[in-house]
């Protein structure tokens, strides 16, 4: 009899806690994870936490974004790696981490391809279907777009004004980008190879002392604090996107699915806006700290016909010729 009583006791006790498991489930929602290498309080940053607020308002809690700021979840070639194995969501990445999903989208920051925001608006919106069908049959669902900012030589010691200033420098080339040794070759000078959170060490012992980047990049990460001229030319631009593991945006219930999308998208042309803002901001604070290396019209076209050679290299094996040849003409080349 005891025995019996202890089984039913035990029963009811397990069938309590089941139905407890369940309702806290129910009430957990749908949590999508998201990595991104900026800093919680970078512009980036920012935006992605008001998106999550907006998210889990809307959705009444039944859909909430947990983002992993600062390359906790690595860099983004690591992110990618992740949502692959099913250990992330999605990720906010850059061309890089981009290319890592479908390489061709790289082109897009081709050297001089595009130097103003007008450019690029018009020639990714032409192409931007293109990358995100092939996206999409690599297993990702392509968002929203993201803007980094427009690149600009930064050096320590003297200022670059023509390729022969690479020689005998410390150059950094992004070690996962695949146009760098296209780049490299052309110009005429050794990189020094570097993940993007392996930089500011490099920086700060002297390993690197050229950089080429988006000024809001180089003040959020603190990478300008170690050089001390800065190039007014735009050698391209840096952008960037939001992508989710494709399984895990089917699977999620359609109006959660339709309030991510839609407001991933919303949280794009807020993140671009406000970036472009910001990168300005930066480039003035720079060039007010650092001596100011401007060109003449000569050494303005060497570096035009320089790019122009480093495009049409990258559309001999990098990249597909007839893309590269649209994206020229697109941008007016």
């Amino acid at each position: 009899m005891f025995l019996r009583k202890s089984l039913a006791t035990l029963l009811g006790a397990l069938m309590v806690l089941a139905c407890l498991t369940a309702a806290g489930n129910a009430s957990a929602g749908e949590v999508i994870t998201l990595g991104s290498l900026a800093p919680k309080k970078s512009p980036w940053g920012k935006v992605f936490s008001a998106w999550a607020k907006a998210v889990k308002k809307k959705s009444d809690g039944a859909l909430k974004l947990n983002w992993y700021f600062n390359g906790a979840q690595g860099d983004d070639k690591a992110m990618i790696a992740k949502i692959r194995a099913g250990q992330l969501d999605g990720a906010a990445v850059n061309s890089v981490g981009l290319s890592a999903i479908h390489k061709d989208i790289l082109a897009l920051q081709m050297p001089g391809l595009c130097t103003t925001w007008e450019c690029l608006d018009k020639v990714r919106d032409a192409t931007l279907p293109r990358f995100q069908a092939n996206m999409n049959k690599e297993g990702f669902v392509f968002v929203g777009v993201g803007d980094v900012g427009l690149a600009r030589t930064m050096s320590k010691g003297k200022g670059i004004k023509t390729p022969k200033d690479l020689k005998n420098m410390k150059v950094y080339a992004w070690q996962d980008d695949i146009s760098y040794p296209t780049v490299t070759s052309v110009i005429g000078y050794t990189p020094v190879l570097s993940s993007v959170p392996g930089l500011l060490p490099a920086l700060s012992s002297g390993r690197i002392n050229v950089i080429t980047v988006p000024c809001l990049a180089a003040t959020q990460l603190q990478w300008w604090s170690h050089l001390d001229h800065i190039n007014t030319q735009v050698a391209g631009i840096g952008i960037g996107g939001l992508v989710i593991s494709k399984s895990r945006f089917d699977g999620l219930p359609g109006d959660l699915r339709e309030l991510f999308a839609k407001t991933g998208k919303k949280a794009g042309k807020m993140l671009t806006k406000r970036i472009r803002k910001e990168d300005k901001k930066a480039y003035d604070l720079i060039k007010s700290r650092m001596t100011v290396v401007k060109m003449n019209p000569a050494q303005k076209a060497r570096w035009k016909s320089i790019f122009k050679k480093i495009r049409k290299q990258l559309g001999q094996g990098t990249f597909p010729a007839e893309l590269v040849n649209k994206l020229n003409t697109l941008a007016g080349h």
